[in-house]
């Protein structure tokens, strides 16, 4: 049984495959790739802290009021817990 010519199609098809879709694999995988940033970013609890401590700072350092303070910190803290329930959710 000979299966020459047939062998090398297969591949040449595979190859054809590859170059041909490559363009879209690579859409789709920097999607993919951005995707995980901007969720990374959306729910990174660290700078959320950050601005706690820091605004925490500027109460003590009278340089806001404590209206402001208490305003700034409730929506501080509103966004950590949007963050905190978009983790648990998945």
């Amino acid at each position: 049984m000979d299966l020459g010519p047939r062998t090398t199609a297969v591949p040449m098809a595979f190859i054809l495959d590859d170059i041909l879709f490559s363009p879209i694999k690579f859409t789709i995988w920097l999607g993919e790739k951005l995707k995980d940033a901007a969720y990374q970013e959306m729910t990174d609890e660290s700078k959320i802290h950050e601005g706690l401590l820091e605004l925490q700072m500027r109460f003590e350092m009278e340089e806001i009021s404590e209206d402001e303070y208490e305003k700034q910190e409730s929506e501080l803290m509103e966004k950590l817990e949007m963050i905190r329930k978009m983790k648990e959710g998945g």
